[in-house]
């Protein structure tokens, strides 16, 4: 009995060994063998840098905010925010990858360093610069930097397309402030949507550990291609837990361009309402053999979708040949795209295929970029109500000011600061007249109800 288990385990030992060689690579092109993933980290590593932002905030007493304590003591309203406190300086901590060695191009998270007034960028050799801020994307979550220095190295960009669930990543950064952190892991799923951390989501997930200040930093491949940037994780304290999240790096490339080229990014739209398709929505819309695709519910007057002859009821199943099973997905092919670019939308009307092209349109009759309406509605996307007047809220994060403010995705806004609210563009009038606050007038399930944003 003794002897058959020590088979068994000798069996077993000789199957995983099998299955690790088979599973890692071995040699590179020329035959020379690969003891460890060092040749490549050294060509990586010097790319990926610490970034620390700094910001002068007003120095407060925290209990003056809070209402018990201002009623008990009875100190006035007008001393919750004094007006002449010192002021002190924060820093925080994240990553970022020298994209463009030459021209000093420096790519991050946009959060990392959003409120900054100042950022500073360590090189691996213990050099320090003062980076210039070319602009963000706040929606895809990505800014690009740049500091004047000589001697750089940069990551290669990789393609994003052909990454396969399994495949071995490796992700470098500067976690809790240790800079040249290394973790390795594999794309644990492709294309992530729904989580509520970005406007745009497309994520790679990835089980190689990314914890607070690996923000920004480089996910690659074995080739030592840029193929995501690291940008979230998932977890109850904060802390690793085999979940993370990066940002497609064909999706950075193009915000970034777009920045580089322009200061910000010119994002279109097609003009068109659209929503994940249901189980009971493929059976009304007889859809065969589980395909999937997004349902167009409303096309705006003149705008592009309708000029393309796209109709309510079409079901999008690709975007240029590639596949696009929800709107997250759909949402991030075209947003990676520039007005006035073309895309061939694959569709389905009335149980026949049909291809059509679109041109990319500017954002008039969807309203994604709600900070541009209102500072208070940051997070909450907006379309005009295909089903009658009032704009319809497509879609909220769960940790934005709307949504504490009692707004719900699925709500019509018939009216805001008093004013009647028929589209887009008279909520964005009626928003106008008060920058402090928000009054919402709101249809939910029939029922209407006011809402006070502030």
């Amino acid at each position: 009995m003794h002897q058959a288990r020590q088979w068994l385990f000798a069996v077993s030992m000789l199957c995983f060994a099998a299955v690790v060689q088979a599973a890692l690579p071995l040699s590179d092109g020329d035959g020379n063998k690969l003891p460890s993933l060092s040749p490549m980290l050294k060509q990586v590593n010097p790319a990926v840098v610490n970034i620390a932002t700094f910001s002068k905030q007003q120095a407060q007493n925290p209990l003056l905010n809070d209402p018990f304590f201002r009623r008990f003591f009875n100190v006035p309203d007008q001393q919750q925010m004094p007006r002449q406190a010192p002021k002190r300086r924060q820093q925080s901590a994240g990553s970022g990858v020298i994209v463009d060695a030459q021209n000093g191009i420096v790519m991050t998270n946009s959060h990392v360093i959003d409120g900054a007034d100042e950022v500073q960028i360590s090189l691996a050799d213990g050099r320090t610069f003062t980076a210039e801020v070319k602009g963000s994307d706040p929606e895809l979550d990505i800014a690009i930097l740049q500091i004047d220095a000589e001697d750089l190295s940069q990551v290669p960009l990789g393609d994003s397309r052909v990454l396969e669930v399994g495949d071995f990543v490796v992700a470098i950064g500067s976690p809790f402030g240790l800079g040249q952190t290394v973790t390795t892991g594999i794309v644990s799923a492709l294309e992530r949507t729904g989580l509520g951390i970005e406007g745009y989501e497309n994520f790679i997930q990835t089980d190689a550990s990314i914890n607070p200040g690996n923000s920004g930093g480089a996910l690659v491949n074995l080739h030592g291609e840029l193929i995501g940037i690291n940008t979230a994780i998932l977890a109850p304290a904060g802390g690793n837990v085999g979940i993370g999240f990066a940002i497609p790096i064909n999706m950075a490339k193009a915000s970034m361009e777009q920045i580089i080229a322009h200061g910000e990014v010119r994002r279109g739209q097609l003009g068109i309402g659209i929503q994940d398709i249901s189980p009971e929505l493929s059976k009304a819309f007889d859809l065969k053999n589980g395909q999937q695709g997004v349902l167009i519910t409303g096309v705006g007057e003149d705008s592009s979708a309708e000029k393309a002859g796209l109709k309510a009821g079409d079901i999008i199943v690709a975007v240029d040949g590639i596949t696009t099973s929800s709107t997250g997905q759909l949402r991030s092919q075209i947003g990676i795209k520039e007005i006035g670019d073309k895309v061939k939308l694959t569709l389905i009307r009335e149980g026949k295929t049909k291809k059509l092209g679109v041109t990319v349109g500017e954002p008039q009759q969807l309203a994604s970029v709600s900070d541009k309406l209102h500072s208070l509605l940051e997070g909450a996307q907006f379309e005009n109500n295909p089903d009658g007047e009032g704009v319809l809220v497509a879609a909220l994060s769960p940790n934005s000011v709307a949504a504490y403010g009692g707004l719900r995705p699925g709500d019509i806004i018939v009216g805001a600061n008093r004013q009647r609210v028929n589209n887009i563009k008279s909520f964005q009038e009626a928003l106008s007249y008060n920058k402090q606050s928000v009054l919402l007038q709101v249809n939910r399930n029939g029922r209407a109800l006011y809402l006070v944003i502030q």
